[in-house]
């Protein structure tokens, strides 16, 4: 949720965010208004409280027919407050409807457009040069068949398209690849989680997903419940309506769930392997921190996301998102691509987001500020992150990166230790 105090003094600054987004700029001065309208209500309310106060007083000193009159007096006062409460009630309700459907303001410097106007920031690595090497590369899925891994056709068979199981090394090899996520984030600080996957309406619109209109989303309708996309969702909501200490730095937590998402839209796209599924793993980094520290804390994000690429031993690019393609959420975000052979092509296996205060306000966390005499100071919002640490679609790019010309593939050196030491995934 939007700072509304800054944006009523500091209109053009949203408005230009709004541009970057490619969104309707009108929402600002209807904010704007709302605000306006909302203050005068309460401002009326709160005038005819302190008169109605006033005429109590006055009523407990009369007597006779002067009572009387004030009573009348009174009762039409009352009236008239009952539905200036109202009036202020419905100008906060309006308000809420607008601020609640308005993107985070974007960050200084994010480029503009849409998903095709991201800019390439760095690109680490050399894609393997297969022709060199004499051999045109296999897909995931084909490698992942020879050596065992996938099995699409009973995942479809079973729960339908987009569906998968992963098997024998393809089960190691997720297992692995979390379990090295989580001790890489466990030995940069974060505490470990294992988190819900269903949540209640409130905790995936606090999140910045919008619940009614949202075609990715599963819902569970007899409960009122979400499956969520990413961990992100329950730990933005596990210190909701909370006031939090960060004296002694960020809270960082790092979460293993499942997560679900529709792929509405995706017909035809990505419909071979398990690029594009319904359903995956991920361990996913969390923080919370003092807003001047969110951007500070964003790099370290990116930082620890190229860390476990570098482990896996893969060719990718970081690129800085435009604005247009940022979601609800972010006022900045930084994916990592890895180059994936059989496509030619980046594709995202990481991504990190600066929410700034936007997830907080909506979600009612802030922390306890420090007064100048070192005492109990005032609250205010803390700014929220999250990054992608390891993902199912990693194994798209490990499979294909590190096959050999038989179909058989080369276990990074990272991951081996969790696998009791394999160095191949022999073809069966």
């Amino acid at each position: 949720m939007i700072d509304v105090k800054d944006l009523s003094e500091n209109p053009e600054k949203y408005r230009a965010s709004q541009r970057a987004r490619g969104a309707d700029e009108s929402v600002v001065e209807a904010i704007a208004a709302a605000e306006a309208g909302r203050r005068n209500a309460i401002s009326f309310h709160e005038g005819l409280r302190a008169e109605q106060n006033a005429f109590g007083k006055r009523v407990a000193k009369a007597t006779g027919g002067e009572k009387q009159a004030l009573l009348a007096e009174v009762k039409d006062l009352a009236s008239r407050v009952k539905a200036a409460s109202a009036e202020a009630d419905a100008a906060q309700a309006g308000q809420d409807v607008l601020v609640r459907g308005m993107a985070n303001l974007v960050s200084p410097g994010v480029p503009a457009g849409g998903e095709d106007d991201y800019v390439v920031l760095k690109t680490v690595g050399t894609p393997r040069d297969f022709a060199a090497e004499g051999f045109a590369p296999k897909d995931h899925l084909e490698i992942g068949e020879l050596i065992g891994a996938i099995d699409m056709a009973r995942g479809a068979k079973v729960s339908g398209s987009r569906f998968y199981f992963l098997r024998g090394v393809g089960a190691r090899l997720e297992i692995a690849l979390l379990q090295l996520a989580m001790d890489q984030a466990i030995s940069a600080g974060f505490v470990p989680m294992i988190t819900p996957t269903l949540v209640r309406p409130e905790t995936m619109a606090g999140t910045g997903f919008d619940v009614q209109h949202d075609a990715e989303i599963y819902r569970l309708a007899e409960d009122d419940l979400y499956l969520v996309g990413t961990s992100e969702v329950a730990l933005a909501g596990y210190h909701g309506d909370e006031i939090l200490d960060l004296s002694n730095g960020p809270l960082r937590y790092a979460g293993w769930s499942s997560c679900y998402r529709r792929e509405a839209g995706s017909h035809g796209k990505d419909t071979r392997g398990i690029i594009r599924v319904h359903q995956f793993n991920k361990v996913e980094m969390f923080s919370y921190v003092p807003v001047e520290e969110a951007e500070a804390e964003h790099q370290r994000l990116l930082a620890w996301e190229e860390e476990m690429l570098a482990k896996v031993e893969l060719p990718y690019r970081v690129i800085d998102t435009a604005a247009g393609d940022l979601g609800m959420s972010a006022a900045r975000k930084f994916d990592c691509e890895a180059w994936i052979p059989t496509q030619g092509d980046y594709r995202e296996l990481t991504s990190t987001s600066n929410c700034t205060t936007f997830q907080a306000r909506r979600l009612n966390i802030r922390e306890r500020q420090a007064s100048e005499d070192g005492g109990k100071g005032g609250t205010r919002a803390v700014a929220t992150l999250n990054g992608t640490l390891a993902t199912t679609r990693w194994i798209v790019a490990i499979l294909e990166h590190h096959q050999n010309p038989d179909g058989s593939v080369t276990v990074p050196a990272a991951l081996r230790r969790y696998l009791g030491g394999m160095e191949v995934f022999p073809v069966l």
